[in-house]
């Protein structure tokens, strides 16, 4: 067992969590039988309290269950931020299925996939994405859409600028394949009897990989209930912290960190459904939000306001999150600010968000933290599994009770993200780093293929087989050049076929990828090139264009 760590643990903090032996709808079930007219949610300065979410959660369940989803079935949740958010995640685990959480930035080829892995006959949309789902209704497995209009949830006035997708009222549905959230909620069913325990699959994130495909990543009630006790306790979080929720709950750490954490806790989530600097300062001054889990890029984003410093920010307790590392002189802003050094962790969709977390009272900047709660993470070498010590480069492999049971429908590769070390199953993480003396984690570079821009993964391969839809396009090949603001973004270099050569623009390109997959995926600079260049096997030389890049900007730079 890595202890090394130990010597740096927060005083006062146990080092093993008893977790619950329950389902993640029984977190909702005892907070609302506590606290029954506590506000649950405030979205927009309209609240809802732990009884009336336990109430549309069972109402929406027991829909679902006479739409014909059992236990074990999977339901596309596929929707921003919002009320029904929460109430769809809670309502598909107490109808005893399994959460399949979308971006809301996908576009309809990248939904047939998610429903042709998932087999899911049902999703739960937000109306704005009703026009990307719609398509595919009919296609696969998919027979009904529950459609849901954020609005209904503004029951009350605000002085606070709603985004638009927030100001639409409901539309008028007319296919019967799609059903109002309204209709939903006025049938007012019942589920039936709640069969699912810690053991049972509960929630599938997806994570691509070099292959290409999005893979979902199987948790149990048991992995998810892991990470939301354990970032709640080591946040010190109580019933009366209030949370920011600005990250995305489709995306692990805003699900963990700002919907379930604060559900276990009984605590209030202050929601929003789209980032905006201003309303986050706002909302943090008028509720006094103490925790905000966030992305390095929103925080350097509320830094930049000039009106920052006019926000009573002093309730804030706890500012942290990850997506990329915090700069050094924006983490002395904050702390100028507000008192707070930034906490930065480590997590991916395979162990449900955060395995380390940097210590509240002896955070290391630019830094991924100490492995947390009942955590073994090693580093060893890539190529021969020999562990290795201090400063020593190598993978990060970690076990813990938030890993995940494997991929969705493929055992040859979940077996490939699997070693044992001392008798113990260990997750391959695929991320290149180093410990300290301390014990503190560091990376320092990724063995899997990744772009990440602006705290978004990018997966090469999956922006290359989207490309490939292109009828011009012969040969494309995805990589990661400079950008200014995201640290590093989508370029793609582009062999036209022989006979488009001339037709179209690299512009043309891009606009038709804007329309073809979610924008953060999209690439940022199209370069057509008569060759690809290549191994003597026929492989694309990926790492040569991608090292050509980045060399090319730094003397640029020079």
């Amino acid at each position: 067992m890595f202890d090394r760590h130990h010597a740096v643990w927060p005083e006062n903090m146990p080092r093993h969590l008893s977790l619950p032996q329950t389902s993640l709808y029984t977190n909702l079930e005892v907070s609302a039988l506590r606290y029954p007219q506590r506000d649950a949610i405030n979205y927009y300065d309209s609240p809802i309290t732990f009884a009336q979410l336990k109430q549309q959660v069972d109402a929406l369940a027991g829909y679902l269950q006479a739409l014909g989803v059992e236990k074990g079935d999977r339901v596309l949740l596929f929707m921003q931020n919002a009320p029904q958010f929460i109430i769809g995640y809670y309502a598909i685990l107490r109808a005893n299925a399994i959460v399949v959480p979308v971006n809301p930035m996908n576009r309809a080829a990248e939904l047939e996939h998610y429903l042709e892995d998932t087999e899911a006959a049902v999703a739960i949309c937000g109306q704005e994405l009703l026009p990307a789902i719609a398509p595919v209704v009919g296609k696969v497995n998919l027979k009904h859409v529950i459609v849901a209009a954020y609005n209904d949830y503004i029951t009350r006035d605000t002085d606070l600028p709603l985004p638009p997708e927030v100001q639409a009222p409901a539309v008028t549905l007319d296919n019967a394949a799609h059903i109002s959230w309204k209709t939903v909620m006025d049938a007012d069913k019942q589920p039936s009897e709640l069969l699912v325990g810690p053991d049972d699959l509960a929630v599938f994130p997806y994570s691509s990989g070099t292959t290409g495909a999005p893979k979902g990543c199987m948790h149990t009630h048991a992995s998810v209930m892991a990470t939301c006790v354990q970032g709640a306790v080591w946040s010190h979080g109580t019933t009366e912290s209030v949370t920011l929720a600005t990250l995305p709950y489709f995306h692990v750490t805003g699900m963990q960190g700002s919907m379930n954490s604060p559900i276990y806790g009984g605590s209030l989530i202050v929601l929003m459904t789209r980032w905006d600097r201003q309303v986050a300062a706002k909302l943090i001054e008028r509720y006094r939000v103490s925790r905000w889990v966030n992305i390095v890029t929103m925080a350097i984003d509320l830094l930049s306001d000039p009106e920052v410093e006019s926000y009573d920010l002093s309730s804030l307790e706890n500012i942290g999150g990850g997506g990329a590392a915090m700069p050094a002189a924006v983490a002395d802003k904050l702390f100028h600010l507000t008192g707070l050094r930034y906490m930065e962790g480590y997590g991916l969709s395979e162990t449900i968000a955060g395995t380390h977390i940097n210590p509240t009272d002896r955070p290391k900047s630019q830094c991924l933290g100490i492995p947390v709660f009942d955590i073994d993470s090693r580093i060893i070498d890539v190529e021969s599994g020999k562990e290795l010590g201090p400063g020593e480069v190598g993978e990060i492999v970690t076990h813990g009770p938030q890993v995940f049971q494997g991929y969705w429908k493929r055992p040859q590769e979940t077996q490939k993200v699997f070693l044992e070390l001392d008798g113990k199953r260990f997750f391959r993480t695929g991320d290149l780093g180093y410990y300290d003396e301390e014990g503190y984690f560091f990376i320092v570079d990724r063995v899997k293929r990744m772009i990440n821009a602006s705290g978004f993964k990018v997966w090469p391969a999956e922006v290359e087989s989207l490309m490939y839809r292109h009828p011009a396009i012969q040969e494309s090949c995805v990589i990661s050049t400079p950008h200014e603001r995201r640290g590093e973004s989508v370029k793609a270099c582009v062999v036209l076929r022989d006979d488009m050569k001339g037709t179209l623009t690299e512009q043309a390109v891009i606009d038709w990828c804007k329309e073809e997959m979610a924008a953060y995926k999209v690439p940022q600079v199209v370069e057509f090139r008569d060759e690809l260049p290549r191994s003597p096997t026929g492989k694309v030389m990926w790492r040569a264009l991608q090292e050509q890049e980045w060399a090319g900007h730094q003397q640029q730079a020079s």
